[in-house]
């Protein structure tokens, strides 16, 4: 059987790396701050990459994925799965889970091993390319796809793309959390595209914290906070990463403009006083 026929489904504009003049974390912010059901998932998740490894050729990693894309022998659900998970050999990476690269787009292409928030991504974005439609699920602790042709059925890209029902997400659910966790329907609902984004953010700030990375703590949480979904939190969060590296100016700025915002208060404008006094 012939390739299929890739349709790249991207934002208009041209694709962009991060040599040259555009910036990754505003390229970023921008691609965030656009419509939800628009957002090209492997770009943004990219652009977090390109933090790790600065000069990462954003536009030739997507050319990457397109040529995936093109190795799938049929456009189907079953298409997918089989050339990702059997033909390449996609699969969790089980051996050191929290290892930055498992969150990090182009190496999961180059070492066919990820989380599941990373491999859902990818297989989220080749069936894009290839017209398979298919969802994101949140669920607490493990990341899946969900058809959107027939809803019933789920995938687990981290179990090699083995394909689940319901009741088999919610047995995956009490293996991670425990046999009396309360299971939630809801937790199979399909998230928006800037929730999946933001997971990822969230699981490289777990990183950065078990691993003391100061440097990652800060663009983390600089990325986070150029979500539109960023909240007063979220911002502070920035400024105490910033201070931490001694860049009190930086972190007072981003303090008083939440003071000066609807949602910050006279304790964010007092805690800049603080940082600029330090600058003394």
């Amino acid at each position: 059987m012939g390739a299929a026929t890739v349709h790249p489904a991207r934002l208009a504009g041209p694709v962009v790396g991060t040599v040259g003049s555009v910036d990754p974390g505003e390229r970023f912010a921008e691609l965030t701050a656009g419509p939800d059901p628009e957002l090209p998932l492997d770009e943004a998740a990219l652009l977090i990459a390109a933090h790790v490894r600065p000069g990462l050729d954003v536009g030739a990693e997507l050319v990457r994925i397109d040529r995936l894309a093109a190795g799938v022998g049929a456009p189907t659900l079953d298409g997918l799965r089989r050339y990702l998970f059997a033909e390449l050999g996609f699969a969790g990476n089980r051996t050191d889970y929290y290892d930055p690269d498992n969150s990090c787009l182009d190496q999961v292409v180059r070492r066919r091993i990820g989380i599941p928030i990373t491999l859902s991504l990818l297989m989220l974005e080749v069936g894009r390319r290839l017209g398979v439609p298919l969802s994101g699920v949140s669920m607490p602790g493990h990341f899946l796809v969900r058809d959107k042709v027939d809803p019933e059925v789920f995938v687990d890209p981290f179990a090699r793309g083995a394909v689940l029902d319901a009741h088999a997400c919610e047995a995956r659910f009490r293996q991670i959390h425990g046999r009396d966790a309360v299971f939630d329907p809801a937790f199979l609902d399909p998230v928006p595209r800037r929730a999946i984004v933001a997971r990822i953010l969230a699981n490289l700030d777990t990183v950065a914290i078990a691993r003391a990375d100061r440097q990652m703590l800060q663009w983390v949480a600089r990325l986070r906070a150029s979500l539109p979904e960023a909240t007063a939190e979220h911002q502070r969060r920035l400024a105490a990463a910033l201070a931490s590296s001694y860049r009190f100016d930086e972190a007072a700025e981003v303090l008083e403009r939440l003071a000066a915002a609807e949602h910050g208060d006279d304790d964010d404008a007092a805690a800049a006083r603080r940082l600029r006094a330090r600058l003394n």
